[in-house]
């Protein structure tokens, strides 16, 4: 049994992978480049700065009820301070954390090709 060769296949190539991606975009986030920028920024300082005062406000409660009801052998009223305290710290430390972990993820994207 005799196998006949194949023609060689033609391929066509668009004029813009050859040239390049030409119709990529981009993104560089910059908060100046729009007006209100220096507003916006403030405007998220501002919401940090209360979202850990209410983190504090909530960690010092939760401490006096874990305290008052550990005192008092008020099992149910220890477990709400307990949580508060726990969630309380929780929620400060992902304010804290929170530009990192937007930066780390933007980062991340940015490494996808």
């Amino acid at each position: 049994m005799a196998t006949l060769p194949l023609p060689p296949l033609s391929v066509s190539i668009p004029a813009n992978v050859v040239t390049g991606r030409t119709a990529d975009v981009q993104l560089t986030p910059d908060t100046n480049s729009l007006p209100g920028g220096q507003v916006l920024q403030h405007l998220m300082n501002g919401l940090g700065g209360w979202a850990l005062a209410f983190a504090l406000i909530g960690l010092v409660v939760g401490a006096a009820a874990w305290a008052l009801g550990s005192h008092g052998q008020n099992y149910q009223q220890s477990y709400v301070g307990r949580r508060a305290v726990l969630i309380s710290g929780l929620a400060a430390l992902l304010i804290g954390a929170g530009p990192a972990i937007i930066n780390f993820f933007f980062h991340a994207g940015q490494g996808v090709n």
